[in-house]
């Protein structure tokens, strides 16, 4: 029989290696000098775990995710992002104890995994670097981790980037958006998508994430989350872009921006290159 690697993966050979060692030692170099440190966790995890901390209506729960039974007959999933098991780690370990230095910054690489088409850019099995910080909920942190993935894309003489920012708020300030944009969106429930109409009900704010056509057109003129962060949370945003612009790092605001998995809070951002190989705004990295 002729075996072939599966579709979506790659073998990453002894001439390219090398590159990747090169690259791997370079971030862990500027990752320890913003004094991060590094966490490995398991490949797999229990399914629940990602199904809870990712979002059940998420693409990668609902779509993406390798998930099967092991022979005891539980239900496991390999892990398709790096967040849901550092938390766990986090939690299980008790690193939240007093004799633990806050707040706790870690950093991770390795393979994730996800059923998706495979593209330009993007395999089912595809490597990922991460940080965590644990301890804090101070906007400096927020900078601190945009201003280190632009160090690190910088260190590598890439040039073509543009950062790229929005808030989703605290609990309530989405809950006060939510009711919003559900009113908006339903009289054009008909025209959504078949996921977004699924999504209307249980997250609405993933029909914003859409990469539907008629669903762009539509949530174009949708009302925006920044009208409706409450006091505590529009202060927040407000240190972020002043500390951004204090350390001189060019920015832009997208009120429709938001994140797909159901873990994030107050600041967001996406880095994108404007290279052409990659196409016009491509994303390459996220938070």
């Amino acid at each position: 029989m002729n075996y072939r690697k599966l579709k979506g993966t790659v073998d990453i050979l002894p001439v390219e290696s090398v590159k990747w060692q090169a690259i791997e030692n370079q971030a862990r170099n500027i990752l320890h000098n913003y004094q991060f440190k590094e966490i490995r966790s398991p490949l797999f995890e229990q399914f629940d775990l990602f199904a809870r901390g990712v979002g059940e209506t998420s693409d990668i729960v609902s779509k993406e995710m390798y998930d099967f039974k092991d022979k005891g007959d539980r239900h496991l999933a390999l892990r398709p992002e790096g967040t849901a098991g550092i938390v766990r780690a986090y939690v299980e370990n008790k690193l939240y104890a007093p004799e633990y230095h806050k707040p706790m910054k870690l950093y991770y690489m390795g393979s994730m995994f996800r059923y998706e088409r495979p593209q330009s850019g993007r395999q089912r099995q595809f490597n990922q670097l991460g940080v965590e910080v644990f301890g804090s909920e101070n906007p400096a942190v927020d900078v601190e981790t945009m201003a280190l993935a632009m160090d690190i894309f910088k260190s590598f003489n890439i040039k073509d980037l543009k950062l790229v920012i929005n808030s989703l708020g605290d609990a309530d300030s989405r809950l006060k958006y939510r009711e919003a944009l559900i009113s908006y969106l339903e009289p054009h429930f008909e025209n959504l998508s078949k996921d977004s109409k699924e999504r209307l009900y249980k997250n609405p704010l993933r029909v914003l994430d859409s990469k539907n056509e008629k669903d762009k057109a539509i949530v174009a003129d949708a009302p925006s989350i920044l009208d409706f962060l409450n006091q505590e949370s529009k202060e927040h945003f407000e240190a972020v872009k002043t500390m951004l612009e204090e350390l001189s790092i060019p920015y832009e605001i997208d009120k429709n921006m938001v994140r797909g998995l159901d873990y994030y809070n107050d600041t967001i951002f996406e880095v994108m290159t404007t290279h052409k190989k990659f196409g016009s705004n491509a994303t390459i990295c996220a938070g």
